[in-house]
């Protein structure tokens, strides 16, 4: 049996008994004599039962907690639908007008900020935190919920994952008071819950197990057994999406790129702009945090500051979004997270066009970051890397297969941190078409991650240097 002392506290209860002196000979008797519980005789076994019965609980949450991100996702489509095509369409035009694109950003600003002053846990945490698995009260649900359609529906450019994984937390908060388990089991309901409902956006459990488990390395050695419910909870709850005998699912939301052309073999000048596209993505993803840090720092100073920059916010994204569409870009390629937009950057074929893309989004999503919208990291960063590689593509010739392998694990390795993940998430985006692509892909992420490692360092060392001057 794996050991789960970090679950399972019958050691801790016998070690704190221990401690107790006795106040009479005939207590000390008693207790030598009094039968002794399962917990104290075999504490293995009592930790064992604890991790099945989270198991078990992990199997049950996964089922709610993948709906939940189904019935989410699916209402942030149908609104972005509403607002950003059907409502030109009513008003006929066929793309959105300035007024739409400065007034929509804004609206979905003073949604958020409802959110964040009205409703409980301020909308979930702050972007700039990058991707979490703190467990969410389940009070906190329809604030976040809220605060992320005002985000994502309105065209703020952050992705969907961080408020699917609060939301599936709170799912597996649900459960807690109704079960019996120490503290620790609590942490473990929750991480089910996330897992659950972030493997209905990644495309299935594995994405989504990298994911967090990347995100929670920190616990060393203990991750693991304290994953494994979450990973049932992610199996279980994709089996709605993927059907079950003669019932066909829900649907499996894929994650390829359609029509991408085989990349076969390798060549050196690809392995070689792999490396360029690494420290490219995150010497930009390095100043769009600097960025997006300094205004949160602004908007911290007091509340009404802190919504006034939010609704200044939504403005300035508007604003750029207006200016790149001036300039020849598309404000797709501007707004929202760029989920839906890479085929339409692999498709793009001027090299100014692609700069003015990476330059307008970088600012927009550090504007984003660090306003006060709710949203995650991942697609934003994974858009400007493969907008970066793209470059590559006209300069030197190389398969837009290549581009969206590489740009998109470098991206988001320089956006998160993460490395396996953003090499898994890179293959389900190219398919079985880019599987030759993966040493290129490799050294992009490796580039990525020890330019943002020295970034960080200089950084770092910089300020503790100008502190010790002061």
């Amino acid at each position: 049996m794996m050991p789960m002392s970090s679950i399972g506290d019958a050691d801790d209860q016998e070690a704190a008994s221990a401690q107790q002196p006795a106040s009479s000979a005939d207590e000390v008797t008693a207790q030598s004599v009094r039968p002794s519980t399962t917990a104290e005789l075999h504490p293995d076994r009592a930790e064992g039962v604890v991790y099945l019965k989270l198991i078990g609980l992990g199997a049950v949450i996964g089922i709610p907690a993948a709906l939940l991100a189904w019935g989410f996702l699916g209402l942030v489509h149908w609104l972005e639908e509403l607002l950003w095509t059907d409502l030109p369409r009513h008003l006929g035009v066929d793309e959105a007008p300035w007024y739409l694109v400065l007034g929509l950003p804004l609206a979905g600003a003073i949604v958020v900020a409802m959110a964040t002053a009205f409703l409980p846990g301020g909308g979930g945490h702050s972007p700039l935190d990058g991707v979490g698995v703190t467990p969410t009260p389940w009070q906190y649900a329809p604030g976040i919920a809220l605060a992320a359609i005002g985000t994502l529906a309105f065209g703020a450019v952050l992705g969907p994952e961080a408020p699917l994984i609060a939301l599936g937390s709170a799912v597996g908060m649900v459960v807690v008071p109704f079960v019996r388990l120490p503290e620790q089991g609590h942490r473990v309901l929750a991480t089910a819950g996330s897992f659950s409902a972030v493997s209905a956006l990644f495309g299935g459990p594995l994405v989504a197990g990298l994911l967090l488990l990347e995100a929670g390395l920190a616990a060393g050695a203990a991750l693991l057994p304290a994953l494994l419910p979450g990973l049932v909870a992610a199996a279980v709850g994709y089996v709605i999406f993927i059907g079950l005998g003669d019932w066909g699912g829900l649907g499996v939301m894929s994650m390829a790129v359609p029509e991408m052309p085989d990349y076969v073999g390798t060549r050196v000048v690809d392995l070689l702009l792999a490396i360029v596209v690494g420290v490219l993505a995150s010497v930009i993803m390095f100043q769009v945090k600097k960025a997006g840090t300094f205004v949160d720092k602004a908007a911290s100073l007091d509340k009404r500051r802190r919504y006034g920059i939010l609704v200044a916010g939504g403005v300035a994204v508007g604003v750029l979004a207006l200016i790149a569409r001036a300039l020849g870009a598309d404000i797709d390629d501007v707004l929202f997270s760029g989920q839906t937009a890479v085929p339409m950057v692999l498709a793009e074929t001027g090299v100014g066009a692609l700069v003015v893309i990476i330059a307008f989004k970088a600012i927009a999503y550090a504007i984003c970051l660090g306003c006060g919208f709710r949203g995650g990291p991942v697609f934003p960063a994974i858009f400007i890397g493969v907008a970066i590689a793209s470059i590559g593509c006209l300069l030197f010739d190389c398969s837009i297969t290549w581009a969206l392998a590489v740009g998109a694990a470098a991206g988001m390795t320089a956006g998160t941190g993460f490395v396996f993940s953003a090499l898994l998430f890179s293959m389900l985006l190219t398919g079985s078409v880019g599987f030759d692509a993966v040493p290129a892909a490799v050294l992009g992420v490796i580039a990525a991650w020890l330019t943002t490692a020295a970034l960080s360092r200089r950084r770092d060392t910089g300020g503790s240097a100008a502190e010790a001057v002061t």
